[in-house]
C-alpha cells in the first residue's frame, strides 16, 4: 500500500472510529503516532519529536491563549445571576411587539449568549427561565422550543466566539479581522429570527398570545430602571471587550483578560460571587480549556502525518480534477459541513475537517475569511440538526415533563431553514461580512 493510500485509509479509520463514540482528541494523537511510524519507518525518535513539537506548538500558540479567559468571562458571567434580570427588562421593553415574549428570548439569548459563547449555557438557563415563562402564556410549544434553541446557538457566531478563535489558529487568519467579519452576520441572523417569529405570529396570532395588559402596563420609569441594571452593565462590557479587540486597542488574550476582570466586577457588584461559584467557573474553564488543547494537540499531529503521508494532496487533486467553480466548491464544501454536523460538534469539524478544505481555497481563490464566516453560519445547525442536535437535547433536559423532543424537533427546523438562507444572503452580498474589516483593516 503506497503512502497516500495510507493517507486516505487513515481519514476513514479515523471517521469510523469516532463514530464508534471513541474519544475524538486521543484517538486523533493516537492514529498519528500510530501512522507516524509507517511514515517514518518505524523511526520512534522522529514520531516521539513530532508529537513533542506538535504539543510545543499548542502550548505557545498566542490565539489560543483568549480561550480559557473568555470561557471564564462566560461562566462567570453565567453565575451572575443576572440573566432573569435582562430577560425581564427586555421583556417590558419589547411587550407591545408581536411575539413579545419570544423576541424577548431571542434577544436575550443574542447578549447572553455574546457574553458566554457557550452554547449548553445558554439553552439550558433559557429553557429553565423564557421556555416557561413562553408556555404559561400560551405560546406554541413547537416555536417557544425553537426560539430557545436557536437563540442558544448564536453565541458560536456573534463575537467573542470561541470557534471563531479556533478557526483562526487552525486557518491562520487574524481571530481580530473574523471579529470583525462576524459581528454584521452574527446581527443580521439574530434580526431574520425575529422578524420570523413577528411574520408567524402576524399570520397565526394564536402562536403567541400577546402578554395580558396588567403585564404590560408598566411606567416607563421602572423599564428604564431594568434595562440600566441588567442590560447597560452587560452589554458595557461586551462592547468594551469588543470594541477593544476590533480598534486595536488590545490583543484577543488582553481584551479576553479584561473581560475576565469585568466579569467578577459585574458579578461581585451583584453580589453573587462566592467562592463556590468561583470554584467551579474556574474548574469547568480548565476542563473545556483542557478538552480544546488536546484537541489541536491531536489535530496538528494528526494533520502532520495525514500531509506527510500525502493523503492531503491526494483529496486536492481529487478535488482540482473535478474541475468545480468556486461556486460550485462552495456549495458542496458547505454541504459536506452541513452533513458532518449531524454526527459532529463544531469542535471536531473545525480541527479536522476544515484543515482538509484550506489548502484548496488559494485554488479557487476563495478568502479565507469568508470561508470562516460562512462556516460559523453553518455551524449553527450542527447544534439544531439530528440526530445528534445538542441544543434540543439541551432543552429536553430542563423543559416540562409533557414536552417531547418530536416537538422541540419539529419546533427548530423553521431556524435551520433561516440559517441557510442567511447563508445564501452571505454569499449574494459578501459585504456583510467583509465591509467592515476592509474599512478597520483594510482586508
Amino acid at each position: 500500500m503506497t503512502d497516500p493510500q495510507l493517507g486516505v485509509l487513515m481519514l476513514v479509520l479515523f471517521i469510523f472510529l469516532i463514530m464508534l463514540g471513541f474519544p475524538i482528541a486521543f484517538t486523533l494523537m493516537a492514529m498519528g503516532v500510530g501512522f507516524a511510524f509507517l511514515a517514518y519507518d518505524g523511526n520512534i525518535d522522529t514520531v516521539a519529536a513530532l508529537l513533542v513539537q506538535r504539543t510545543w506548538s499548542v502550548m505557545t500558540n498566542d490565539v489560543l491563549i483568549s480561550v480559557p479567559l473568555f470561557v471564564f468571562m462566560g461562566y462567570i458571567v453565567e453565575r451572575a445571576n443576572i440573566l432573569d434580570r435582562l430577560f425581564r427588562s427586555i421583556q417590558l421593553a419589547s411587550g407591545a411587539l408581536p411575539g413579545s415574549l419570544a423576541i424577548a428570548t431571542l434577544a436575550t439569548c443574542a447578549l447572553f449568549a455574546t457574553a458566554t459563547g457557550i452554547v449548553g449555557a445558554v439553552v439550558t438557563l433559557m429553557g429553565l427561565l423564557a421556555f416557561p415563562a413562553m408556555l404559561r402564556h400560551g405560546y406554541d410549544v413547537k416555536l417557544s422550543a425553537g426560539v430557545v434553541c436557536a437563540g442558544g446557538c448564536l453565541g458560536i457566531l456573534i463575537p467573542p466566539s470561541i470557534m471563531l478563535i479556533l478557526y483562526g489558529a487552525t486557518a491562520g487568519v487574524s481571530p481580530v479581522q473574523l471579529y470583525a467579519g462576524a459581528f454584521f452576520p452574527g446581527l443580521m441572523l439574530a434580526g431574520l429570527y425575529m422578524a420570523y417569529v413577528m411574520i408567524r405570529v402576524l399570520i397565526n396570532p394564536s402562536l403567541a398570545p400577546p402578554m395580558p395588559k396588567a403585564e404590560r402596563d408598566v411606567p416607563y420609569a421602572t423599564v428604564l430602571y431594568q434595562l440600566a441594571t441588567s442590560f447597560l452593565p452587560l452589554a458595557l462590557l461586551i462592547f468594551s471587550v469588543l470594541g477593544a479587540i476590533m480598534f486595536g486597542l488590545a490583543t484577543p488574550s488582553e481584551a479576553a483578560a479584561i473581560g475576565a476582570l469585568g466579569a467578577l466586577i459585574l458579578a461581585a457588584a451583584y453580589r453573587s460571587l462566592s467562592y463556590e461559584k468561583l470554584r467551579e467557573s474556574v474548574y469547568l474553564t480548565a476542563r473545556t480549556s483542557a478538552m480544546v488543547g488536546w484537541l489541536f494537540v491531536g489535530s496538528f499531529m494528526f494533520s502532520a502525518v495525514f500531509a506527510a503521508l500525502g493523503g492531503d494532496a491526494v483529496i486536492k487533486d481529487f478535488v482540482v480534477g473535478l474541475d468545480l467553480s468556486p461556486v460550485t466548491f462552495l456549495i458542496v464544501s458547505q454541504i459536506i459541513i452541513f452533513i458532518l454536523g449531524w454526527p459532529l460538534e463544531w469542535t471536531e469539524i473545525i480541527v479536522i475537517f476544515v484543515p482538509i478544505f484550506l489548502p484548496l481555497l488559494e485554488h479557487f481563490g476563495i478568502d479565507p475569511l469568508f470561508f470562516g464566516l460562512l462556516i460559523a453560519l453553518n455551524i449553527q445547525t450542527s447544534f439544531l440538526s439530528p440526530p445528534v442536535a445538542m441544543a434540543p437535547f439541551y432543552l429536553k433536559g430542563v423543559a416540562p415533563k409533557h414536552v417531547n423532543i418530536n416537538d422541540i424537533f419539529k419546533g427548530v427546523m423553521p431556524f435551520i431553514f433561516i440559517v441557510l438562507i442567511a447563508m445564501v444572503l452571505l454569499y449574494v452580498f459578501p459585504e456583510i461580512g467583509l465591509w467592515l474589516p476592509r474599512q478597520v483593516y483594510g482586508h
